[in-house]
């Protein structure tokens, strides 16, 4: 069984780097027992990898299993003309470390944007709600006025009139208008229960 000692790759034997190049081309050409060797060899140096860009253990293991997944796959793309087997193996831990960091923060980007979604979507149906719920409050209370007073309040908030052109369209005096409007709305606020 294959032991590496040293955790920086320039610091390596040559030795050592032999060994897990031959291993891996072994694995390359289909060798099981080659891929057990190799494994043994690099997985405390891979979690070690993954660790320190992850933190959690148990994150870093589930990535260094897959990361040894694909060292199994993809052994037959190894070439070893464009670098150093561990080299290789380094890379891909490396690379599946930083798509998991960027895969946990894309998760939590989109649970705040659906948590912040949710919140507006149901902060919009209680003002929904509460603003039914008022309006029809001030139908009960507005059904409790005089017609003359119901009449004028109508013209003047919901119609937007002035005072004098609510008198026009009523034939009445601006002074009758601006009476029933004052009577109208006290009695709206006694009806709603508005204090002021």
């Amino acid at each position: 069984m294959l032991e590496l000692v040293h955790s920086d790759p320039t610091d390596e034997t040559s030795d050592s780097v032999d060994a897990v190049q031959t291993l891996l081309l072994r694995v390359a050409a289909g060798d099981q027992a080659a891929f057990g060797e190799l494994y043994d060899a690099v997985a405390s140096r891979v979690l070690g990898s993954i660790q320190r860009l992850l933190i959690d253990r148990a994150q870093s293991e589930e990535v260094m299993q897959d990361v040894l997944l694909e060292v199994w796959q993809s052994a037959p793309t190894f070439d070893p003309n464009k670098g150093r087997a561990i080299g290789w193996i380094m890379t891909m831990a490396k690379r599946r470390a930083i798509d998991r960091i960027r895969s946990a923060q894309a998760a939590r980007d989109r649970d705040l944007r659906i948590g912040i979604r949710d919140y507006r979507v149901e902060d919009d149906v209680a003002d929904i709600a509460e603003i039914s719920v008022e309006r029809e409050r001030v139908s009960r209370a507005m059904e409790r006025l005089t017609d003359v007073q119901r009449q004028a309040i109508a013209l003047a908030y919901d119609g937007g009139y002035t005072h004098t052109e609510v008198a026009e369209l009523l034939a009445v005096p601006v002074g009758t208008v601006k009476t029933r409007l004052r009577d109208g709305m006290i009695r709206l606020r006694d009806e709603l229960g508005v204090r002021t």
